[in-house]
């Protein structure tokens, strides 16, 4: 692994926390009880209002309007990688951030979804700004039971481990925890993307005027049996631990092209 960033001494670091349910998200306020117990040095920039879905998409046609509601906590009028940016390039600019925490997200981020997820993408900006990321996600089938507490009981400390082991600068670490109490919990298992695709599942309504329109539905098409899956992991009752890489780049592809098209000289 090349280029690893560590963090040894997780107490001693200025921590960012950023999300995509918005910044009064029960998720929100259980990532700063999580981050209270890490370090004393902790900020909050988040959306004021909720961007699931959102993706890594940027605001570029409007203004963004930085918020300050106490002396570390602030809200941005866009989306998370606005919030994420904002913070590093504007807000704490003369000290930027040690480490970014997003989430934590109000469902699990598991395979494709986390091309759509906002969460990541906050977490995903903070690594292309240089600044080591996880993002954490609180996996639920019952909306009147969500196990905030889970991710609260077990995050600390697997953060601490992580950062003291340390990733690659061009990673950002992805945990899924399951929807168990934390006794139920069986423990911790590094896995890969699995297939879990959302937006098949377009409805077909018509509006009070008569005017049809789509709504992108929760359907998703998901094989939670594979092996190594973070999807596998989180239903056997596992935290997921998935490293992200920034880079798309396909080596194996990468090297066919070069085959295919060599340049000459090179």
């Amino acid at each position: 692994m090349s280029d690893v960033k560590s963090i040894k001494d997780i107490s001693k670091c200025r921590i960012l926390l950023s999300n995509d349910d918005g910044i009064t998200a029960p998720g929100m306020a259980a990532l700063e009880r999580i981050a209270a117990q890490l370090s004393d040095d902790v900020w909050v920039v988040a959306p004021a209002t909720e961007h699931s879905g959102a993706g890594h998409s940027l605001t570029i046609h409007q203004p963004l309007r930085p918020l300050q509601l106490s002396e570390r906590r602030f809200t941005v009028s866009g989306t998370p990688t606005d919030s994420v940016m904002v913070a590093v390039n504007h807000i704490m600019k003369g000290h930027p951030p040690d480490l970014v925490l997003s989430g934590v997200n109000f469902g699990g981020n598991l395979g494709e979804d986390v091309h759509y997820s906002g969460t990541v993408a906050a977490a995903m900006e903070g690594t292309l700004l240089g600044v080591p990321a996880i993002a954490l996600s609180q996996v639920w089938t019952d909306i009147d039971n969500i196990r905030w507490g889970t991710a609260e009981h077990f995050a600390p400390n697997l953060i601490r481990d992580i950062c003291a082991a340390g990733w690659s600068a061009d990673v950002l670490i992805n945990l899924n925890f399951p929807d168990r109490a934390p006794e139920d919990v069986l423990g911790v298992m590094p896995a890969q993307q699995g297939k879990h695709k959302l937006g098949d599942d377009l409805v077909l309504r018509d509006d009070p005027r008569g005017r049809p329109y789509l709504w992108i539905g929760t359907k998703r098409v998901s094989d939670p049996s594979a092996q190594g899956t973070d999807l596998k992991a989180v239903d056997d009752g596992y935290i997921s631990v998935t490293p992200l890489n920034v880079d798309l780049t396909h080596g194996a592809t990468l090297d066919s092209l070069q085959k295919l098209f060599p340049v000459s000289g090179a």
